[in-house]
């Protein structure tokens, strides 16, 4: 029988996913209380399980690493995302019943710190945690179970295709995730460097924070 390993590679990687959907799972069960002071726990533990195991990290070279034509391919396709997210919206391509979304405002009026905090779970926190696990544990652990062998370039349209779906599944806005799971894997698949998906997703979601609480488009969040 296998045997858990605290120093398995997927460790580190599957961790502050995990812990970014347990609170998913705790908030629907807390009747009564204000469930959106969860968030800034939930990114906060999220942040704090990265910074811990942020040396086993391999994929992540330094920042500088990242050349001008990196930095401008993560904006654009971030930027591109972006603006299908907020298109891709029928009814068919949701999954489940639309709810409110994440509603930062009192009395009508936005809650700063609250909307703070979202921006910043969003934008920060959130790309590097679903890069880590997606792309670059998912996606080649999809091609072969030592996926530190496995170079980002060389990972199969299959398992670029397999991982951007169930990635979509864990979204309301399926079809939106689908396309977002597709370009970031495609990022990662042609550029080698785990930070170019993560600072596209990062555009995407900040973007779309911005847009949010510019227009009042709660349900997006």
């Amino acid at each position: 029988m296998a045997t858990f390993r605290l120093d398995h590679p997927a460790v580190p990687r599957v961790v502050p996913f995990a812990l970014y959907i347990v609170f998913l799972a705790i908030g629907p069960l807390a009747d009564g209380l204000d469930t959106r002071w969860l968030y800034p726990v939930q990114v906060g533990l999220v942040a704090a399980a990265l910074v811990y195991f942020w040396r086993r990290y391999e994929e992540l070279p330094r920042l500088r690493s990242l050349s001008g034509g990196h930095w401008s391919l993560a904006f654009i396709v971030g930027l591109i995302v972006f603006v299908l997210w907020i298109h891709l919206d029928a009814s068919w391509m949701t999954l489940g019943e639309g709810g409110k979304g994440f509603d930062p405002r009192d009395d009508g009026r936005v809650n700063v710190a609250l909307a703070l905090f979202r921006i910043a779970g969003a934008a920060l926190v959130v790309p590097v945690m679903e890069e880590l696990f997606w792309r670059s544990f998912v996606m080649r652990w999809i091609d072969k179970p030592a996926f530190l062998t496995v170079s980002p370039t060389v990972v199969s349209l299959k398992a670029l295709a397999l991982s951007s779906i169930v990635f979509a599944v864990e979204h309301h806005l399926w079809f939106a995730g689908l396309i977002a799971g597709l370009a970031y894997g495609w990022l990662y698949r042609l550029t080698g460097n785990l930070w170019v998906p993560i600072i596209a997703h990062a555009i995407t979601n900040g973007l779309l924070g911005a847009w949010v609480l510019y227009t009042g488009s709660w349900q997006f969040w």
